[in-house]
């Protein structure tokens, strides 16, 4: 039995759909309404067409689906971008066999996603609602762990939204062939510094150098704006790797979204200001 929960996001109602107590599906629609109230299946179809978004959702279905399309997938991802192309959720569900993107009718209708992908929907449609919207789902969550005596932890749950995504492109586009496990695994940490670097300014060594006393790693100290920024540029790292860019160019453009998104957040909460 489906199970339904409604958060007040900035004033935009977004319901909240859990299926036989598994994984969340939120509303898109809802969160599309921030933007265009009267035009939210217009929103929605804008944020198909984004190649990006193509790869983000199709890399999603590619680990939880294993029935997913992947060849219609590779067809509409090569058209995503150009001027014609267009794509509803409905075209999306039916050629590709999507379980992260749903349709609903009646009280509760609409389109429905995984919180992975309703995590980056909110991202594009604005940075601050995206910080707004986390805080309401982890007062949502910290409720029901009150009640259900559960751990639930905001900063593995942001963690992982984009965390195979990314280390699937690192993969791909930068470990060359016949590498030991060692020079592996030193290649992840060095994408990671350079998400470390792009918002917090060090590495992660850098950082426990300066905090030798401090339980945990530089991320463990992050703020909610903080992490909310790092998934932000964690998705879009992995974009850049997938398009060829070079590490340091990635670093300069991640390094101004990151300062751009966290004066914005930092603005609008009145928070402390960025250093």
């Amino acid at each position: 039995m489906a199970k339904n929960r409604t958060l007040n996001v900035k004033g935009i109602e977004i319901v909240i759909i859990t299926e036989n107590n598994k994984d969340e599906f939120i509303s898109l629609t809802g969160i599309a309404r921030y933007r265009d109230a009267e035009r939210s299946d217009y929103i929605l179809q804008n944020w198909l067409r984004n190649r990006s978004t193509i790869e983000f959702v199709g890399l999603w279905e590619q680990f939880n689906n294993p029935n997913f399309n992947s060849i219609e997938f590779d067809g509409i991802k090569n058209q995503a971008g150009s001027n014609s192309f267009a794509l509803t959720p409905k075209r999306w569900i039916d050629a590709t066999n999507a379980i992260g993107i749903v349709s609903r009718t009646g009280k509760y209708g609409g389109t429905f996603a995984h919180r992975d992908i309703a995590f980056e929907f909110a991202t594009w449609i604005s940075a601050e609602f995206k910080f707004y919207f986390i805080r309401e789902f982890q007062r949502l969550k910290a409720e029901e762990n009150d009640r259900l005596k559960l751990d639930w932890d905001l900063q593995r749950t942001l963690a992982k939204v984009n965390y195979r995504i990314h280390t699937d492109a690192i993969k791909e586009n930068l470990v060359p062939q016949a590498l030991s496990k060692e020079q592996i695994n030193s290649v992840y940490a060095s994408e990671a510094d350079l998400l470390n670097v792009a918002l917090f300014g060090m590495t992660a060594t850098q950082w426990r150098a300066l905090n030798p006393n401090a339980e945990g790693n530089v991320r463990d100290a992050a703020t909610l704006e903080q992490l909310v920024v790092l998934s932000n540029i964690e998705s879009i790292n992995a974009v850049l790797i997938r398009q060829g860019t070079a590490q340091s160019q990635r670093l300069q453009q991640l390094n101004q979204i990151a300062i751009t998104q966290m004066k914005s957040l930092l603005a609008n909460t009145s928070l402390k200001k960025l250093k």
